[in-house]
């Protein structure tokens, strides 16, 4: 039997984005999207706020960041964990597959939920696109210059499924954020 890996790879995430994140991302509200369940989250900040050691970004919003190792990593915002998601889609205009990734644009990050699900969204339907593009033949060719130097020499594949992991273990981490909004009982939740 013929397997169609690059349909399947494509099924993997839509399945998972269009029956578990994307709707329960819907109605996302500004205090869901920038609530600390814990002092000194990571988030997304105003330019210049951020007390965090690296701030990424283009624009008036950036990203908390620090380079590996952390002594603990920092727990973080949904703004930041759909800030992570837009990341690893890369933006609707990036060339995902050609060029050295430090090529690709910076991201100017959202200071509202709305406007970060719109780039959400952008960036899902440009890489499920691009995937689809690929073909067998694509998902079989080295990454190449698109990666960091220890998986230049792995095949495409290896870099959509890493990618398509992130979105499911983030985005059941952005969920799992929302629940904890709606519970914490102090009669600010929804």
């Amino acid at each position: 039997m013929d397997v169609d890996w690059n349909a399947e790879l494509v099924d993997q995430l839509e399945w998972h984005w269009e029956h578990q994140l994307r709707p329960r991302l819907d109605g996302l509200t500004d205090g869901e999207y920038f609530w600390q369940p814990v002092p000194g989250c990571w988030t997304i900040s105003r330019r210049g706020e951020s007390s965090a050691p690296v701030s990424l970004g283009a624009g008036e919003f950036t990203m908390d960041y620090a380079r590996p190792p952390h002594e603990r990593e920092p727990i973080t915002t949904i703004a930041w964990r759909l800030a992570h998601l837009i990341d690893v889609f890369g933006l609707p205009t990036a060339s995902h597959f050609d060029g050295p990734f430090a090529n690709h644009p910076a991201v100017g990050y959202s200071g509202t939920a709305e406007e970060a699900l719109r780039q959400l969204d952008e960036g899902h339907d440009a890489w499920v696109s691009d995937v689809r593009s690929l073909g067998a033949a694509g998902l079989a060719r080295p990454q190449g210059a698109i990666s960091p130097p220890q998986y230049a020499d792995a095949p495409m594949a290896k870099r959509i499924l890493h990618n398509h992991r992130e979105v499911i273990h983030h985005g059941a981490e952005i969920c799992l954020l929302r629940d904890l909004y709606l519970w914490k009982g102090d009669g600010k939740s929804l």
